[in-house]
């Protein structure tokens, strides 16, 4: 039988009577994410997704690494199939992870009969084959605590399966299970990795980004659109929202108190972000605001920036995170060494002196008493250029 990858499914394990919803879900994600590595059967039995090549010109090893940034897996293996026979799991062993065990000095063996029906118990399943296993590669000292090398057998509904240490997933649940969000997406390294961390939730998103032509560079949007490409592995195909913020910058800089600039500021954001997410059918904004990290960051800065986005949620996954814990996250994800290249965005042009840190609602509302506020978030709304981007 053919080299399959089999997933192990995490939290989704313990859902009810939906799961079957969330099952449904991560085999379409893995379909579309996979088609490009040839045609490959996806089913879900006994809490294991099995992916199964349907001809041997399937790339297995983009496969293979593919679905590791899937969310809602939680291990990954590449497994030989087998006949559920004791002799044909042996076998197996030793001809597909051999080189595995001539490389190792330890070893164990784990057995799970999932099939109840096989004449073994699971115990027993295991020595045989590890016994056998020993004899053929004597160089071998079983280790039942700290092996090198752990064989898995699993004796499952249709077939048995044999593979070594399984690898990590992702985690978390399929993406678009828990609806759709925007997320406002800058240059930094804080707001690549919201993303991500919401999309780990089952979110499936929609990109905002603000630019500020001629006092952000196009390479700085051309940042932000590399930032949105290296999230699609995880993400799945995005679309970024670029909008123009040049003339609302210049406009808030003229009529604005400039210790009340950045606040005036994110709330246009918000506003303008929440006419995408209507637009969208998006439920919930999202952005990489992590606490006192920045002036407009403070709990009142953030609740009177939050009151412009009228009923939709704000969701900020990094609002108890660190710096260093967010960098940890980005170098993980490959977005940090981008996030710091050396291209402005919009939030540092016009940058106030002496930014006011604990703005209250009354004061930025009076702020923008003489502006005209549909008027400016139309004329952005209507030149935002979509860009679609693909892993």
């Amino acid at each position: 039988m053919n080299e399959m990858i089999l997933l192990k499914l995490g939290e989704m394990v313990l859902k009810g009577l939906n799961r079957r919803s969330f099952e449904d879900r991560l085999q379409a994600n893995l379909a579309r994410r996979l088609h490009r590595f040839g045609q490959f059967r996806i089913y879900t039995r006994q809490s294991t997704t099995y992916v199964e090549p349907m001809d041997d010109s399937c790339d297995m090893a983009g496969a293979h690494e593919a679905v590791k940034q899937v969310f809602g897996v939680v291990g990954v293996s590449l497994a030989r199939a087998c006949e559920k026979d004791a002799d044909a799991m042996l076998e197996a062993a030793k001809t597909y992870l051999g080189d595995r065990l001539r490389g190792a000095s330890s070893f164990k063996v784990e057995a799970r009969r999932a099939d109840k029906s096989f004449p073994m118990t699971s115990i027993q399943l295991s020595q045989y084959v590890g016994g056998e296993l020993h004899e053929a590669f004597p160089h071998l000292r079983a280790d039942m605590h700290h092996p090198e090398v752990t064989i898995h057998l699993e004796v499952r509904d249709f077939a048995a399966y044999v593979h070594a240490d399984p690898e990590p997933g992702a985690g978390g649940l399929p993406v678009g299970i828990n609806g759709r969000a925007v997320a406002l997406l800058s240059g930094g390294i804080d707001s690549p990795v919201a993303s991500w961390m919401i999309a780990k939730r089952g979110v499936s998103l929609e990109m905002v980004h603000f630019f500020s032509y001629p006092y952000t560079s196009p390479e700085a949007r051309d940042k932000v659109i590399e930032l949105a490409r290296l999230l699609t592995p995880w993400c799945g195909r995005l679309t970024v929202h670029v909008v123009p913020f040049t003339a609302i910058q210049e406009e808030l800089r003229r009529s604005c108190p400039e210790t009340l600039f950045t606040v005036v500021m994110r709330r246009f954001m918000m506003r303008i972000a929440g006419k995408v997410a209507r637009r969208t059918g998006a439920k919930a904004l999202v952005t990489g605001e992590s606490l006192g990290q920045v002036a407009s960051q403070t709990m009142e800065a953030m609740a009177a920036t939050g009151a412009a986005a009228g009923p939709l949620p704000i969701l900020r996954p990094c609002v108890g995170m660190d710096k260093e814990e967010i960098i940890r996250v980005a170098r993980r994800i490959g977005t940090f060494e981008t996030s710091i290249l050396p291209y402005e965005d919009c939030c540092t042009v016009f940058t106030p002196r002496h930014p006011r840190l604990h703005p209250t609602l009354a004061e930025a509302e009076a702020a923008e008493a003489g502006l005209d506020i549909e008027g400016m978030v139309r004329a952005a709304v209507e030149g935002i250029e979509r860009v679609q981007v693909a892993p």
